[in-house]
């Protein structure tokens, strides 16, 4: 039995060992977790400014686009008065041109006839007041 009793402590020395060898290297291994957390920390701070910054930068853009869509609204009102007031004025040209084409159509006989004599540069004079008045202008110039 003693035989036995001394195995049996030789297997519990030897467990005993692994044991501390164990509790070593989980000492380390906690060691290095503790100094990562630290670092897990200040990244995840930095993860929630960020992550407020993102939410703050959402709200402004809301904001913008919220602002442009009312100015585009806006501008399409102000499209759709300008496009029935020229719907408007391209009517009535449209009227006028059929007006003007008509009178063209009225006036192309008239054009056909020959032009009248073109009289002369100098009317004839017919009185002696005539002939004075056209010297005095012939003198201002």
């Amino acid at each position: 039995m003693a035989q036995y009793q001394w195995l049996l402590d030789l297997i519990l020395a030897l467990l005993l060992g692994a044991t501390l060898i164990y509790a070593a290297r989980l000492e380390r291994a906690l060691g290095v977790l503790r100094r990562d957390r630290a670092a897990l920390e200040e990244l995840v701070g930095g993860f929630n400014a960020s992550f407020r910054q993102a939410e703050t930068g959402i709200a402004q853009l809301r904001a913008a686009a919220d602002g442009a869509g009312r100015q585009v609204a806006r501008q399409v009102e102000q499209g759709r008065a300008l496009q029935s007031e020229l719907q408007f004025l391209a009517d009535r040209a449209d009227r006028v041109a059929d007006r003007l084409e008509q009178q063209m159509r009225a006036a192309r006989p008239l054009l056909q006839e020959p032009p009248p004599r073109a009289e002369t540069a100098e009317p004839r004079v017919r009185s002696q007041a005539e002939r004075d008045l056209l010297a005095a202008l012939r003198m201002a110039r």
